[in-house]
């Protein structure tokens, strides 16, 4: 895999990088200031598009919900 790839599958606007069980840091809405991240376990997909510029929106198994920032484990 080449590093353009690596980086590719650790980007958090891609909708087909991120599934349900994966850990992603995420930004929730009141934090978008601070842009303080959350770390947690994806439960739900909650955008459609194939691509977000800000990251794809999921909700967390704790129920926080948030765009993706970056993949913790990819």
């Amino acid at each position: 895999m080449r590093y353009c790839d690596i980086f590719l599958a650790m980007d958090g606007t891609i909708r087909k990088n991120i599934y349900p069980g994966l850990a992603v840091y995420i930004v929730k809405k009141e934090d978008q200031k601070t842009g303080v991240a959350t770390q947690g376990i994806v439960k739900d997909l909650l955008t459609s598009k194939a691509v977000h510029p800000r990251g794809i929106k999921v909700r967390l198994e704790t129920g926080e919900v948030g765009r993706v920032q970056y993949i913790a484990d990819p």
